[in-house]
């Protein structure tokens, strides 16, 4: 009489439905046992009793099926680990809801002081890897024209903000309708690179996407995720 072996393939098998019921959510740990179980019972009855099966090939298989138990109830654990950390996530960005903070990109905004007849420009940022001896700031037009520039002197490792005084180079004031950049330019020794700029944005509420929760930084703007945040105001 033939007699069913639980061979490699069938084992891939039984791997790659616990695999896939990890994602599906569609068979449990319990019904995978349950399946293994009736296989090997299957084989048992029908072996060949001149030829039964070794002590250690049950224990082989068995030990197999344990492992694709463990996988599931990890699988498991993960999740809720995961859906821990989006909570903790989101609850951590609410926090952020009427806050300015600085996330990369490279935008000045200018607006009216009111009756005074001034302005205020929103903050530009810098993230920097290392120490630079000097940082130069060229404020840019729409039409991308440097319109005023400054420079910071020396700057240590890390994350810094600066002020723009809404003042172009010819003494005027900047138009609250236009929207600026700002370019910079790090020197080092002879050497000089451009590091990547932040720009100040004011979080308006929090997104639960599929990647976690997001900062809403207004139409203007994308959202963000909170690893992006590089500084609070």
């Amino acid at each position: 009489m033939s007699s069913p072996v639980i061979g490699s393939s069938t084992l891939a098998n039984i791997n790659d439905t616990a695999a896939s019921s990890a994602t599906t959510g569609m068979e449990s740990g319990s019904e995978l046992n349950d399946r293994f179980m009736t296989l090997l019972v299957t084989q048992l009855k029908n072996q060949d009793p001149t030829s039964p099966m070794e002590n250690s090939d049950m224990t082989a298989q068995l030990a197999q099926i344990s492992t694709v138990s463990g996988i599931e109830e990890l699988n498991d654990s993960l999740s809720e680990i995961n859906d821990q950390i989006d909570a903790g996530q989101a609850l951590q960005a609410t926090a952020l809801i009427g806050q300015g903070v600085m996330v990369p990109g490279n935008e000045i905004l200018v607006g009216s002081t009111g009756d005074t007849g001034g302005v205020v420009a929103t903050p530009i940022g810098v993230n920097l890897d290392s120490a630079v001896e000097d940082l130069q700031i060229d404020v840019r037009g729409p039409s991308g024209e440097i319109i005023d520039s400054f420079s910071t002197g020396p700057l240590e490792a890390g994350v810094h903000s600066f002020s723009w005084d809404g003042q172009l180079a010819d003494g005027s004031k900047a138009s609250t309708d236009s929207i600026y950049t700002a370019s910079l330019t790090a020197t080092v020794g002879d050497e000089t690179y451009a590091p990547a700029a932040l720009n100040y944005a004011l979080v308006n509420g929090v997104i639960q996407g599929a990647s976690g929760p997001q900062l809403d930084l207004g139409p203007a703007r994308d959202p963000v995720a909170l690893s992006e945040v590089r500084q609070i105001l």
